[in-house]
């Protein structure tokens, strides 16, 4: 199993830390050097130094299928994923742009929808929308920001270049992941730390909770913030918990909290009841608010959206936020940053096909076995169809759900992913791999995590690097200098 970068097979595709040639890209020289100098025993040893840490420091998910939840220890591959810094920058530069645009078209679009008026957005778009809650026109949240905490999916084409695949602005998961990652890598591999120079991403927590901070309806020294979860049957509730530890918050369930007649928030303690100001809130839209959304919801806090529309409370992130999450309005992202900031958009979207429009439909439904084709406001994998790995049945299968519903479907060219190697029994071999990195905004400033979550398809071949698809992570490595 020791590591020889001469005989790793690269294939067709860009590997982000070796090149055509067979060599160490400039910035991943010493981490290629480190890695080769590893006997069998070094990286059997340190592969299972990592699952024991997983397994110690209790870092786990939830998968469902038939009726039934499993929790799983996390699945991480031990050779990090690296990128230099100066590329870094870049992208953070085209997230910030995007996620200011985001918010003010989510904005726009609860007030007055100007971009609709104008003829820049499709009105038959929004009317369509799943996501768009009524409840939710004319609120004015805290600096007019709506999605607080943005995920953005990147991934790398062939030619090197790095593109968003789409956008997650309702409730997006993983940071948690990205941190225990590191902390993993830590125990693991401590002496890589010491010779290159790796930036730090452990500031998240106490950023996020400056940015909870800052929404707070109340001026006090220190509000109160909260971390609402649905519990522990959640996919992520083990991420709920690990933030609210982080933060120093309380971490609560709905039928903690309570909305008085003064129309504020309280908290449900020993000492009495304690007025919430910040709710970082881990529950889909329809489940918050009983009062509000589905009546028979038992996770949310009756009478929530009274507090947040009186200005009471700020909700993280706000109602409605997930209009944007919908990858048929995906597309219009760059439109949106030239009609929001008259700027072109510094982080190109993949290139996508919209199957609500006539020329774009009849492309999908002829090109199928060659195309990705995603439903608008599925996650985690499910609906995906990826043309060269189908069965012809699975295609006409896809296509009479398009035929059905146009309007939520989008079709995208099957990209080259690029790889990183990983180590997959006793060989090391090139895996594809996509990127979340987490963009926070209060409306003062905007932050970006050091890299982000780095998601790993383990499956030979496979495209789909989605935990509950059978995925895995890597540590994601900002590396500062020429030579890593």
């Amino acid at each position: 199993m020791t590591i020889d970068w001469k005989n790793y097979q690269l294939k067709s595709f860009f590997d982000e830390l070796i090149d055509e040639q067979g060599r160490p890209r400039p910035h991943g020289k010493k981490l290629a050097q480190f890695l080769s100098e590893l006997s069998d025993t070094d990286l059997n040893g340190a592969r299972a130094a990592a699952d024991f840490a997983i397994k110690e420091m209790g870092i786990t998910f939830t998968v469902y299928g038939e009726g039934s939840s499993i929790d799983r220890a996390w699945p991480m591959d031990i050779i990090p994923r690296i990128i230099a810094n100066r590329e870094w920058q870049k992208v953070e530069v085209g997230l910030k742009q995007r996620v200011k645009a985001l918010n003010m078209f989510i904005d726009d679009l609860y007030h007055d929808q100007k971009i609709i008026k104008d003829g820049i957005f499709p009105k038959e778009l929004l009317d369509k929308s799943v996501n768009f809650r009524q409840q939710c026109v004319g609120i004015n949240p805290p600096h007019n920001i709506w999605a607080h905490i943005c995920g953005s999916d990147l991934v790398r084409d062939g030619d090197g270049t790095m593109y968003v695949l789409e956008d997650n602005l309702r409730v997006p998961s993983g940071v948690s992941y990205m941190l225990e990652n590191r902390s993993v890598m830590k125990r693991v591999f401590p002496e890589m730390f010491e010779h290159i120079d790796i930036l730090p991403v452990n500031d998240y927590p106490s950023q996020l909770f400056d940015m909870l901070c800052d929404m707070s309806p109340r001026s006090q020294d220190t509000p109160e913030v909260v971390v609402l979860t649905p519990g522990i049957f959640n996919s992520a509730y083990f991420e709920h918990c690990y933030l609210a530890q982080e933060m120093g918050c309380e971490l609560v369930e709905g039928r903690d909290l309570q909305v008085n007649d003064d129309d504020c928030v309280y908290m449900k303690t020993v000492n009495g009841l304690r007025r919430v100001d910040v709710i970082y809130r881990r529950i889909d839209d329809l489940f918050i608010d009983p009062e509000a959304f589905l009546p028979d919801s038992t996770l949310g806090v009756p009478g929530l959206m009274r507090a947040w529309r009186a200005g009471n409370v700020a909700l993280v992130n706000a109602p409605g936020a997930g209009v944007a999450d919908d990858k048929v309005i995906y597309t219009y992202v760059p439109q949106m940053i030239e009609y929001y900031l008259s700027e072109k958009i510094q982080l190109p979207n993949v290139e996508t096909y919209r199957c609500y429009e006539k020329d774009d439909y009849k492309y999908v439904i002829e090109n199928i076995e060659k195309l990705v084709v995603k439903p608008a406001n599925e996650s985690g994998g499910y609906g995906l169809l990826i043309g060269p790995n189908s069965t012809r049945q699975e295609q006409q299968e896809c296509i009479e759900r398009i035929k059905a519903d146009p309007r939520n479907y989008i079709a995208q060219p099957t990209l080259s992913l690029s790889t990183v190697p990983t180590l997959d029994g006793d060989n090391t071999e090139g895996r594809h791999v996509d990127l979340r990195p987490f963009v926070l905004s209060s409306g003062q400033q905007t932050y970006v995590t050091t890299g982000g979550l780095t998601r790993v398809a383990l499956i030979k071949g496979s495209l789909v690097v989605n935990s509950s698809q059978g995925g895995g992570s890597k540590d994601t490595w900002i590396i500062d200098g020429e030579n890593g």
